[in-house]
């Protein structure tokens, strides 16, 4: 298996404060599990070795804006971050990316969104297909929830889209693992790290 850096972008998803620390606003629930699982190390190593692989890199963060942007208040989660607006802020400290993730501000892209799918309500569909992105690989949290549905979405939009498996964490293992079975048949399919970097190296210069 090849994966071309030049057309391969990984889409790193929430790997900001309000998600996988403590004193975050999701912190309650992911922290724990985030942190028990290693999947930060898991994923900075994939981040790393992709961007040193001329793959292009894209930290989302779910924020609200002053005047809301795209968010709809349509369920019970988007009504509980909208409530909680303030924590969510561009630049409320839960907004930021935390920095052992291997994030590298001067070369890796920030896309910020209001919607549980990183790809709906703003222009980063367009910018993908401006850089000449064809194939993503997705890490982030959490599993069932933003990493699914962005998973589906980039499917839906004719990305070729493959998830990282240990990248990727979820509050709950049994929902950890149930999507990743759903993410295995509606997508290109379920990589390991060790897998997505070695398609990454296989390519010639």
């Amino acid at each position: 298996m090849r994966l071309d850096p030049r057309s391969t972008a990984v889409l790193a998803l929430h790997w900001q404060v309000n998600v996988v620390r403590p004193e975050g606003f999701f912190g309650s629930m992911l922290a724990g599990p985030v942190s028990a699982s290693g999947v930060v190390a898991r994923a900075r190593r994939v981040h790393v070795a992709a961007r040193a692989a001329g793959v292009r890199l894209v930290f989302t963060r779910f924020t609200v804006p002053d005047d809301e942007g795209a968010l709809v208040r349509n369920t019970g989660f988007m009504q509980a971050v909208a409530d909680a607006a303030e924590s969510f802020r561009p630049d409320a400290p839960g907004a930021a990316i935390v920095d052992d993730v291997g994030f590298d501000v001067a070369s890796d892209v920030v896309a910020d969104n209001q919607r549980l799918s990183a790809l709906a309500g703003c222009d980063l569909p367009e910018r993908l297909q401006e850089w000449g992105i064809t194939t993503l690989l997705i890490t982030g949290v959490a599993t069932n929830l933003t990493v699914e549905q962005t998973a589906r979405a980039a499917t839906d939009l004719g990305l070729v889209v493959y998830v990282v498996a240990d990248a990727v964490a979820a509050a709950d293992p049994g929902a950890h693992e149930a999507s990743l079975a759903n993410l295995a048949l509606t997508t290109a399919g379920v990589l390991g790290s060790e897998e997505a970097l070695d398609a990454l190296a296989a390519v010639e210069p």
